[in-house]
């Protein structure tokens, strides 16, 4: 069963930038897109940069190391879907921020 946790607040992530929040023992990127709040693992999975300090564009997240752009909905690459990063419901509650982790 999900387990949840509050993030942060809303106040505390700004439209079209991301912010890494240390939650449970790993590091979750939460982005503000197009009015839509959205939760991934904060490290690239090619070589370990922080997806939060990454440029947002059209639904996706540029690593800032190397350029590859992972899909805000799924986590996914876009030119290699194989590859992704892991992504976590997220949700508004009262002004806080709260995404689900797997047990």
């Amino acid at each position: 069963m999900p387990r949840e946790f509050i993030v942060a607040t809303t106040a505390e992530v700004v439209e079209n930038e991301g912010r890494a929040f240390a939650v449970d023992n790993r590091m979750i990127a939460v982005f503000l897109h197009d009015g839509k709040y959205y939760a991934m693992d904060d490290f690239c999975p090619h070589m370990g940069a922080s997806l939060a300090g990454g440029c947002l564009h059209q639904g996706t997240v540029a690593c800032p190391w190397h350029a590859w752009q992972f899909d805000l909905k799924d986590g996914c690459w876009v030119d290699n879907p194989k590859i992704k990063a892991e992504v976590y419901p997220i949700k508004v509650v009262d002004e806080n921020l709260v995404i689900e982790l797997p047990d």
